[in-house]
């Protein structure tokens, strides 16, 4: 078990270290990208990582609080279903209309992998490595489909 401080350092550590791996990977179109900050375009809508001691989740969120804009987006990534999942190479889990840490109302598809913890730092490569994965095959995604998802 780790003190407040002991796990905030080295959930930090963490970040930096996943950051500074990723800042060497340029976006399907070549472009420096913040992969922690994922810019869509979309108002409301982000690519997210959440790690914590048991897990290690990559996902798309549809957080506008207009629920009938959230339910466009979602309905446009249903379209594109079949596509999206030939960019991931595997199915992930698509959630409407579910309540966040907040208790705010998103919508999410993602994936999560189990039993790898952010505070094994043996468990470092592992996660950055899925990752990685995921988010350079959503950026290849967003990269040819973006513009399908501009709303009218």
């Amino acid at each position: 078990m780790y003190s407040k401080e002991e796990a905030y350092q080295r959930k930090k550590r963490f970040w930096i270290s996943f950051g500074q791996y990723m800042s060497l990977q340029p976006s399907n179109r070549g472009a420096k990208v913040n992969w922690l900050n994922y810019k869509t375009g979309i108002k409301d809508l982000y690519f997210r990582i959440k790690v914590n001691n048991h897990s290690a989740s990559v996902f798309i969120e549809i957080s506008s609080k207009d629920t009938k804009i959230q339910q466009k987006i979602y309905e446009k990534f249903e379209m594109f279903q079949d596509i999206l999942t030939t960019y991931l190479h595997e199915k992930w889990i698509w959630n409407f209309g579910v309540y966040d840490e907040q208790g705010k109302i998103i919508s999410t598809i993602g994936i999560t992998k189990e039993n790898i913890s952010i505070f094994r730092e043996t468990d470092w490569g592992e996660i950055i490595s899925f990752c990685k994965e995921n988010l350079l095959a959503l950026d290849n995604f967003w990269s040819n489909y973006k513009e399908a998802f501009l709303l009218e």
